[in-house]
């Protein structure tokens, strides 16, 4: 991740080079994980738009 914004979102950077403004899923809000700058994690892209995106796992 590099950046955060107000309202949960994040721009994150894949490894491809392009970056993606995401939010966290529903689960990772719920049991409170909590994502950092700098945190490796895995982002589930919009069939629709590939600007968007959705944290579903931060990797350890």
């Amino acid at each position: 991740m590099t950046n955060v914004f107000a309202g949960g979102q994040f721009e994150v950077e894949t490894d491809a080079g392009p970056t993606v403004r995401a939010k966290l899923c529903g689960r990772m809000r719920k049991y409170r994980i909590r994502v950092i700058l700098g945190d490796r994690v895995t982002v589930a892209l919009s069939p629709y738009d590939l600007n968007h995106g959705m944290i579903v796992y931060r990797t350890k």
